[in-house]
């Protein structure tokens, strides 16, 4: 089984390549992860915590450890036949249990996580030097694992919270410094600007991971153009999926 693991983990990371990205169509549950690991386009599978969260009547915020584990493990399940490598929101990394959640996440089969630097519980950001030691602890735990080339995508929300660039540029550096092979900077309705990832693909080497946003004009052929690694996608599948869900139940209920 480590073995295994350490190659798709291996394989994910190489996949990280500026300007050629991984992009990942986020899922949300068995069916929708055996969708897209059926599809001969997709390289990877990629969960999103907020439709976990959702599709169990709970928030993000709220979303439990338990829960997204248990998640993260009917998925893993679900896609083996595909042998495809998967990559798990790992929110905020859960405090003080890191080690221990990282462990036990492992354990279901991913290969990846994303990070993030806001601390939920105390509803502040971790410093960028704490934030850095919990990216390089992640790494050392999979590594003590068997798993050298665990992907740690290192999310940084300070764009969300009213910071500035030069702050995500700051922190990015620490974190692909500590062990990150990209970091994923989330600017949530704010989104992120052109020019802002033209300044942060030349900061991080490429090493960059943003949402997709054809609205815009940051669609895949332009991000991959401006020399990103990594595209993600975050909830737009669950928001049209649950669109059309909704679409078709009111054609059916229509008298």
């Amino acid at each position: 089984m480590a073995a295994a693991q350490a190659s798709l983990a291996k394989a994910f990371k190489a996949l990280h390549k500026p300007g050629s990205p991984i992009i990942l169509a986020n899922v949300y549950d068995a069916a929708t992860a055996r969708a897209v690991a059926a599809l001969p386009s997709s390289r990877a599978i990629a969960t999103s915590s907020f439709a976990i969260a959702a599709v169990a009547g709970s928030s993000d915020d709220d979303l439990t450890r338990e829960l997204n584990f248990k998640s993260a493990e009917t998925i893993s399940s679900s896609i083996k036949e595909f042998g495809k490598p998967l990559s798990v929101d790992f929110q905020d990394g859960y405090g003080e249990q890191l080690e221990d959640a990282l462990t036990e996440l492992i354990k279901t089969g991913a290969v990846g996580i994303n990070l993030e630097d806001y601390n939920r519980e105390e509803d502040r950001f971790y410093t960028p030097d704490e934030a850095a030691a919990r990216v390089q602890r992640a790494v050392k735990t999979a590594h003590a694992l068997g798993i050298p080339d665990f992907v740690v995508n290192a999310r940084s929300d300070v764009l969300v919270h009213g910071g500035e660039l030069s702050e995500v540029i700051s922190r990015g550096k620490k974190y692909l410094a500590a062990g990150a092979t990209t970091v994923f900077v989330w600017g949530a309705s704010r989104g992120v600007s052109r020019e802002e990832v033209k300044e942060l693909v030349e900061a991080f080497d490429g090493r960059l991971n943003v949402l997709m946003k054809p609205s815009n004009g940051l669609a895949a052929k332009e991000l991959s153009d401006l020399g990103v690694a990594r595209i993600s996608i975050g909830i737009s599948l669950y928001l049209a999926a649950l669109a059309k869900f909704k679409e078709e139940a009111e054609k059916v209920l229509q008298v």
